[in-house]
């Protein structure tokens, strides 16, 4: 056996499901699909308020979770095959599908772009990226700061496209602050005073949205452009002042809503541990209700009831994929068993007996 075959493996104790963490998922969830059923009616503004209001902190509010979801990551065996099955594969299936699909509608993009995310698969890519960056941000000792700085920055410097670096490295600190997040420091947000002001708070912040969203320009909620290029046509330091302020608007929404999150078990705890497929599969159908059939320039002409009819249509859907059934049918797909593509891995057992001289014990990290 040679030296590098007999490194040892370090790996991390199976995660225990935590009903608050799987409600959150459940409920921005929901937003996500909302917000991208409503970016067709954006020129209107009833439709606009709600879109403007979702996008200012449901991809944050998302982010928080998945970085705190992905403290222990180590880079053991375990965790490396698990990161190939559930967002590598996912990714290349979702991003070459609904390529071709937008191609076959529209002509592009032509050739595929598989590296430079359209639409989905961004999340894919950034959970990638960051989950492989995570010692990084372990270990460095400002490492939130550090990630602020890089979030204002890289709006100045042309950043290009592959696995949507633009938008990883503006969404970076709400990954770290994620990364750092204690069960503890959730368990402050659920004091009611605590609850109370964040409920005023996402009150409040919505109802800015339809009195002034009119006169924004949301291409800022994105996180991509630079700051002097179209649509955005920021001097340098007003996209650094602008991107800051959606950094304290990102996060202050974001444990708003992480302070309303009912903690106990329900049926809401059951749907939010299948959101994964509603993530990848909803973006089917509003493409092709979108581009085959035209059905939202057929509602925009209805105006406040097309709006209230996507959004109760996007809950529907929402829950309709979160189902168990849709989980067993795409499971293959989205989850595929790569055991034929790895190595068998040694367990701690297994190390345990392995001599001294050749495997030096390694104890596993417990989950939280």
């Amino acid at each position: 056996m040679s030296a590098l075959e007999s490194l040892p493996v370090v790996t991390a104790a199976p995660k225990e499901r935590v009903a608050y963490l799987d409600n959150a998922r459940y409920w921005v969830m929901l937003l996500v699909v909302i917000g991208h059923s409503l970016t067709q009616f954006v020129a209107m503004d009833s439709a606009r308020a709600v879109y403007v209001w979702i996008y200012a902190f449901h991809m944050p509010f998302f982010i928080v979770i998945s970085g705190y979801t992905a403290r222990r990551y180590m880079g053991d065996a375990r965790q490396v095959k698990r990161i190939i099955s559930t967002l590598v594969v996912p990714y290349l299936l979702v991003e070459t599908t609904l390529q071709l699909l937008m191609r076959h509608y529209t002509g592009r993009p032509d050739p595929l772009a598989l590296l430079s995310p359209q639409w989905l698969g961004w999340f894919l890519a950034a959970l990638f990226v960051w989950r492989l960056t995570t010692p990084i941000w372990r270990a460095l000792k400002y490492p939130i700061t550090t990630s602020i700085v890089i979030s204002l920055l890289v709006g100045l410097i042309e950043v290009p496209n592959v696995l949507a670096l633009p938008k990883i490295l503006g969404f970076l600190p709400f990954y770290v602050v994620g990364l750092h997040m204690t069960r503890e420091r959730f368990l402050t947000l659920s004091r009611t005073p605590v609850r109370i002001a964040s409920a005023i708070i996402l009150t409040v912040a919505f109802v800015l949205c339809y009195l002034y969203s009119r006169n924004w320009t949301t291409d800022w909620l994105l996180y991509k452009a630079r700051y002097d290029e179209s649509p955005l046509n920021s001097t340098p330091l007003e996209g650094i002042t602008q991107r800051a302020e959606l950094l304290v608007i990102g996060f202050t929404l974001s444990f708003a809503a992480l302070a309303l999150i009912p903690r106990r078990r329900s049926w809401t705890t059951r749907l939010g541990q299948r959101t994964f497929y509603c993530y990848l599969l909803h973006g089917y159908i509003i493409l092709i209700l979108n581009q085959q059939f035209g059905l939202f320039d057929t509602l925009e002409a209805y105006g406040v009831v097309a709006v209230i009819g996507a959004i109760i249509a996007a809950i529907a859907l929402a829950n309709l994929l979160m189902l168990e059934v849709v989980r067993r049918v795409f499971r293959p797909l989205f989850e595929p068993n790569l055991t034929w593509l790895f190595r068998e891995v040694a367990t701690s057992s297994d190390q345990s007996r392995t001599p001294a001289a050749e495997s030096p014990a390694v104890s596993p990290t417990r989950s939280v």
